[in-house]
């Protein structure tokens, strides 16, 4: 098993039947590498954009230094409003999902509606851990996001090319 080396890169996976998507082989590999092999997918909503993050297993250790941190600055400042159970659970409230050979999970109804997840899913990596968008969501964000934009849409572009190829079937 190599080294896990971060997320990056870009994706494009549209909605399977049965609320089933697939996990690009590029991020299940990457996923794998960061769960020492475990084919398990960790999934959450983002706190700040309407849009969920995966990771792969090692970075619950991250989380929780991060969590030490968060509360040791807090506590140096004296900011009386960090309040470390609420930030806890938003660190920790990821759903743990197994994925198969191909790449195959089915997302909790409860992470579709926060990610509000439409017919396909945009994946960008972003080191240690990946944004999940619903391109319809990622075309509303900022300029800040151009090139994010720009692969979903010459991905999505790609993906409804093949479709229409094989005769309009996933």
């Amino acid at each position: 098993m190599s080294a896990f080396g971060g997320y990056s890169g870009q994706a494009y996976s549209p909605a399977g039947d049965k609320g089933r998507f697939v996990l690009p082989p590029a991020f299940r590999k990457a996923v794998k590498e960061s769960s020492d092999g475990s084919k398990t997918l960790c999934l959450a909503s983002h706190d700040k954009f309407d849009c969920l993050v995966g990771f792969g297993l090692s970075r619950i250790e991250k989380l929780h230094k991060k969590l030490d941190d968060e509360e040791e600055r807090a506590i140096r400042l004296g900011l009386a409003d960090f309040d470390r159970d609420v930030r806890a659970q938003q660190l920790f409230g990821f759903e743990q999902l197994p994925f198969d050979d191909s790449g195959r999970f089915v997302m909790p109804e409860h992470l579709r509606d926060l990610g509000k997840v439409g017919d396909g899913l945009y994946f960008q990596g972003a080191g240690d851990f990946f944004f999940i968008w619903n391109p319809v969501e990622l075309a509303r964000m900022d300029d800040s996001w151009r090139g994010a934009k720009a692969a979903c849409d010459k991905l999505m572009t790609e993906a409804a090319a093949k479709t229409k190829a094989k005769g309009g079937k996933k």
